[in-house]
């Protein structure tokens, strides 16, 4: 990565990066982003003494600044706006504790965010459980910044090793998922993901790739009637307002080489129809992007990672490949 002069660097899109869970490898991931000329200006969320300490740790040389809006940014330091922990974190062990720290930083970053402090937010991963032991309902980033946006239907797309996937429904029970995928559901889907491959990623005439639910795309209804009944007559509809769709195609030959020539993006009907083959082609360098909010927010792919926190050994490639997605994206 080149370095970019100081003057130019003013007028780069300010991303805010949350810390995510102090006992787990997102402080120290973050620690990592010292020292490189991003295509953006960059605010680490999180408790400074803790970054500190974990750079420390994993032998990362840093030097941290006090985050002021509208300072002249640096290549050499690390902006932190510091947002103090409730209690002491201990690499590898959580404490509910410290919840609602976790849960200031989404709603520092945010709100910077809709202020147009921030260009968008790039999130470290966070533990749902023990935000939930420390008394806040919580299902996730996406879900939490969906409802304090005010965002009626989000939806979850993952990038990375040339992939795009989207997808109908996500963290379900494979019972509950055909229920679940109504045709309001998949239309309303469809057009956030069309909407945002062109406002967010640049493509002014998105190609869409849509598998069916069922083995072989149902086989003419004897593998099951959802194509027939609802997914066909969804994207017919929207093919008549102009959209590139193709499908519903059979999941286990969508994802060979010469069906992907032909997409921009795929829309998998459930999580692991999808993300096992974009995990296999770029885990560690994959990027989790929310679609349909009003601010761009990406995120990692993997989790807190409590047995490496504090070691060192933490893979940077995917919090990495966020902040340069989340660039490119503000810039759109």
């Amino acid at each position: 990565m080149s370095n970019t002069g100081s003057k130019s660097r003013n007028d780069l899109p300010v991303l805010a990066v949350t810390s995510g869970e102090p006992a787990g490898i997102g402080p120290e991931l973050c620690a990592r982003l010292a020292g490189r000329a991003w295509p953006a200006n960059l605010v680490v969320l999180g408790d400074a003494t803790l970054i500190e300490q974990r750079a420390a740790c994993a032998g990362i040389a840093v030097r941290l600044r006090e985050y002021r809006p509208g300072q002249a940014p640096r290549t050499d330091v690390l902006d932190v706006l510091h947002c103090p922990l409730a209690v002491p974190a201990r690499a590898g062990v959580v404490d509910p504790a410290n919840a609602r720290y976790v849960l200031a930083l989404l709603d520092r970053a945010l709100a910077g965010c809709r202020s147009g402090e921030f260009a968008g937010m790039v999130t470290a991963p966070v533990h749902k459980g023990v935000i939930n032991d420390g008394g806040v309902p919580f299902s996730g980033h996406t879900e939490y910044l969906a409802e304090h946006t005010g965002t009626a239907r989000v939806v979850m797309m993952l990038v990375g090793g040339g992939l795009r996937v989207a997808l109908a429904t996500t963290h379900l029970p494979l019972r509950a998922v055909a229920d679940a995928i109504t045709p309001a559901v998949l239309e309303e889907t469809l057009r956030i993901l069309h909407h945002d491959l062109r406002t967010r990623f640049g493509l002014p005439a998105p190609r869409i790739l849509v598998a069916g639910l069922n083995p072989h795309a149902g086989e003419g209804g004897h593998m099951g009637r959802e194509e027939i009944d609802v997914i066909v007559p969804v994207l017919d509809r929207l093919r008549a307002e102009g959209m590139q769709l193709l499908g519903p195609l059979p999941a286990d030959t969508l994802f060979v080489p010469h069906a992907l020539e032909q997409g921009d993006a795929v829309l998998a009907m459930y999580h692991d129809q999808g993300l096992p083959v974009l995990k296999h082609a770029s885990f560690g360098g994959g990027v989790n992007v929310t679609l349909g909010l009003p601010i761009v927010r990406t995120s990692v792919d993997h989790g807190t990672a409590l047995d490496l926190a504090g070691s060192g050994r933490a893979d940077p490639g995917s919090l990495f490949a966020a902040v340069e997605l989340a660039a490119r994206m503000a810039r759109a």
